[in-house]
């Protein structure tokens, strides 16, 4: 005797599908995506510390800025590193010998970028990047706010060599 199929399997899977496993599928691509763009930012902000310990010391650190907005890693939202639409902050610091604690970096000659001027750590951070592209612009979703990621490291050559000769 043959049972007649009345399509119930066919209904609980299209039921399953699109309420589990298409929403599903999405956020685990928006997930990636984000992902993605955590480590690049966190990357590229420790890339850019590592640039500023080792070469000249400028108040503005344009230099800084310059290397980081041509040498941003591959992510969904590099144009907006490229193009300063993701702000981007460096910042010196000197060692006050009293305290111990780290205070914002000037030097007393006025002078930037020589062997008698070097501060004594740097930070670079991320200062106001939002995640909007890919998934997140197709479904409209709220940009999602990046923390600064700040790094920070120890100076090290300072971009100048044994002679007191400094190089940007």
């Amino acid at each position: 005797m043959r049972h007649r199929r009345s399509g119930q399997a066919s209904i609980e899977f299209a039921l399953m599908y699109g309420a589990v496993i298409v929403p599903l599928t999405f956020m685990i691509i928006f997930v990636s995506e984000m992902l993605w763009v955590w480590h690049s930012v966190v990357d590229f902000t420790r890339d850019g510390a590592h640039y500023a310990t080792t070469h000249c010391w400028m108040g503005d650190g344009s230099n800084v800025l310059n290397y980081m907005s041509t040498h941003v890693p591959r992510m969904i939202d590099m144009d907006k590193f490229q193009t300063g639409a993701a702000g981007l902050q460096v910042d010196y610091f000197s060692l006050d010998p009293a305290t111990g604690q780290l205070t914002p970096f000037t030097c007393a000659s006025g002078a930037e970028c020589s062997a008698n001027c070097v501060p004594d750590a740097v930070t670079v951070s991320v200062t106001s990047y939002q995640f909007t592209k890919g998934l997140a612009t197709f479904f409209k979703l709220p940009p999602v706010t990046i923390p600064p990621f700040a790094t920070s490291m120890p100076m090290q050559s300072a971009g100048c060599d044994e002679a007191g000769n400094c190089l940007p």
